[in-house]
């Protein structure tokens, strides 16, 4: 009795309303995201159908075991497919409407939809307009319904994180608790629509950050919600993975080796992937066309295409699924790769609405199917079973290029039901995002948690309150100064030992001008120029971010933040253009560091 006399005192001290807001809030957030999720399957399979299946007589394979058991021993060995001469004419009508409806009423409605969700977390306060979810689902219906190379995860998540932006807006809400809304609505879309729960969910808050960081104050939100929407979402479309495969197992370590290889794989066509989006995205924003048009124009390429590799078009699950069964032969494998790169920036890159993770799983599959029968062809008594390596590059080729290597082990295991490649996921997605860590088709996501102006104010609040920029002139850097004048020769000799990364500028009288760091060399080098007669004033930039010696450290970590640097002058108070020192992000941090161990020391010597 006397113990339960303590539990009941305990739980009359709980402040249930901090506890119960944010649970029903999620549990709202999470129906409202899963309810968006079924009707948006519903709409895009009967578009999809309408135009491809009945206009088009366009019949790609599709997922699901009762798919492969209709294949029986059939083997997918040329990219011929029955369809109608009009074919390459289907993707422009989705592009046409979905370049009406996006810049016409929400032009931030544009491209894959994730990045959007998470400039809105970082830099807009959780804020996505009211009409952005509604506009984003409709263009999103056009693109992927009329066979656009694009996915559901990017609409959904930027539908799910508008509705939970919109209802925080509604109940007048603090902008930390629209984030948190925010990440639920985009745990809720994904969690439900790829039928993962917890992978949804840590996919909310891992996909913030290109360092492997979660937005853990999130966390246990996303999860109601994709929870929530998860039970909505399968009480409607059913229960099965969204992938049948067969019953895969990890037994031969000495496989590792190819594991490895093919993660190193996954990074480099994942570079080629990313350069191969955004050159085609810049080749279109450059381009002196009505900008309504412009998904119009790359839904018409994307159908010339595919008059010479149908399977291009829509998601490409039922290649994906074939190829889970072994029943697509390495050169269709090899070739899908390759033209779902140029196909999926053809219709997201031009304008389109559209996600990017389907096409992702999709190149990844083919080139781990790929990979694994070259290996068994090879060395065939070292691979177990060729066809694991499908399941395996789908992990790791997204891992790579969206820096979210534990959600998408995750999201992979949930979506095919196969967990017995835990390991070997767990390898080839670390390998691939480490091989090029900074390559990203999330342009929107920022280093790490300090980097996010969402979190500046954590790490610099009381622990370098009070601290000045004088006070750490020991750990600054000796300016390396180069005169306007000096040609390139003469700068990459001088700064050829320098141990910095940005160089002031300065005029006959060591006044600075302006600024350049090691990135403005490399720009300038790819032009094709005499080096002779560039010179540092055609290299730097104008307008530089100073500090003085008087500014706080809370100030400098604001600045720093703001621009991405990792190094900024240090100019005198009453002489504005004198550089004093550089001061770098890593001294202020060491700093930060050791004032956080001085006041753990003081409270432990306190209490």
């Amino acid at each position: 009795m006397a113990n339960l006399d303590l539990l009941f005192n305990k739980l009359k001290k709980i402040d249930w309303r901090l506890l119960t807001r944010p649970v029903i809030l999620s549990i709202v957030v999470g129906l409202v995201t899963g309810s968006a999720a079924v009707l948006f399957y519903f709409a895009t399979n009967s578009i999809e159908h309408l135009f491809l299946s009945d206009l088009s007589d366009y019949h790609p394979p599709r997922e699901g075991a009762e798919a492969m058991l209709a294949m029986g021993d059939q083997m997918i060995n040329t990219l011929a497919m029955d369809h109608r001469w009009f074919l390459f004419l289907v993707p422009v009508i989705g592009g046409l409407i979905s370049g009406f409806l996006v810049f016409k009423f929400a032009p931030e409605a544009e491209g894959h939809g994730t990045d959007a969700a998470i400039d809105a977390f970082h830099n807009k306060g959780g804020i996505i307009r009211g009409r952005v979810p509604i506009i984003k689902g409709l263009a999103s219906m056009a693109t992927i319904g009329t066979g656009g190379s694009a996915g559901r995860e990017g609409p959904i998540a930027q539908i799910g994180a508008g509705f939970g932006s919109f209802i925080a807006s509604k109940l007048k809400l603090t902008s930390t608790d629209r984030r948190i809304l925010l990440l639920a609505g985009m745990a809720g879309g994904i969690g439900a629509t790829f039928r993962s729960p917890l992978g949804g969910a840590l996919f909310a808050v891992e996909v913030l950050y290109k360092n492997p960081e979660f937005e853990h104050e999130g966390l246990i939100p996303a999860i109601i919600s994709s929870i929530t929407a998860f039970s909505l979402f399968g009480a409607t479309t059913g229960w099965q993975p969204l992938l049948a495969t067969p019953h895969f197992t990890f037994e031969r370590p000495q496989e590792l080796i190819f594991f490895l290889l093919l993660g190193i794989s996954c990074a480099l066509l994942g570079r080629l992937y990313v350069k191969c989006f955004y050159g085609v995205q810049n080749l279109f924003r450059q381009w002196d066309f009505p900008v309504m048009l412009k998904p119009a124009v790359g839904g018409f390429l994307l159908g010339l295409l595919a008059m010479v590799v149908p399977q291009v078009l829509g998601s490409g699950y039922g290649m994906v699924q074939a190829a889970l069964y072994g029943k697509v032969a390495l050169w269709v494998m090899l070739v899908v790769a390759l033209a779902k790169i140029v196909a999926t920036s053809l219709t997201i890159s031009s304008g389109g609405s559209g996600g990017v993770f389907a096409p992702s799983l999709v190149i990844g599959a083919m080139l781990g199917g790929a990979f694994g029968a070259s290996a068994e062809l090879l060395f065939p008594t070292m691979v177990l079973d060729p066809r694991a390596y499908v399941l395996i590059g789908m992990a790791g080729f997204f891992a790579g290029v969206s820096n979210t290597p534990i959600a998408t082990l995750i999201m992979v295991s949930e979506l095919t039901g196969n967990y017995g490649l835990l390991a070997p996921l767990m390898l080839v997605c670390t390998v691939a995002m480490i091989v090029y860590p900074r390559n990203s088709i999330y342009q929107k996501q920022v280093k790490s948690r300090i980097d996010s102006p969402v979190h500046l104010g954590e790490f610099i609040v009381d622990v370098l309150e009070g601290i000045r920029v004088k006070d750490l002139h020991e750990h600054g850097r000796k300016p390396t100064l180069i005169a306007e004048g000096m040609p390139l020769p003469q700068i990459l000799e001088k700064i050829a030992n320098s141990e910095g990364a940005y160089y002031p500028v300065v005029d006959d009288q060591l006044r600075m001008t302006a600024i350049f760091s090691v990135n403005d060399i490399r720009r300038i080098l790819a032009e094709d120029l005499p080096p002779s007669l560039i010179l540092a004033r055609d290299i730097a930039i104008s307008r530089v971010i100073t500090i003085t010696p008087d500014e706080s450290l809370t100030e400098v970590m604001r600045k720093l933040s703001i621009r991405g640097l990792e190094e900024i002058p240090v100019v005198a108070d009453d002489a504005p253009q004198q550089v004093l020192f550089m001061l770098t992000r890593r001294a202020v941090l060491a700093r930060y560091t050791a004032e956080l161990e001085k006041k753990k020391e003081h409270y432990k010597t306190e209490y």
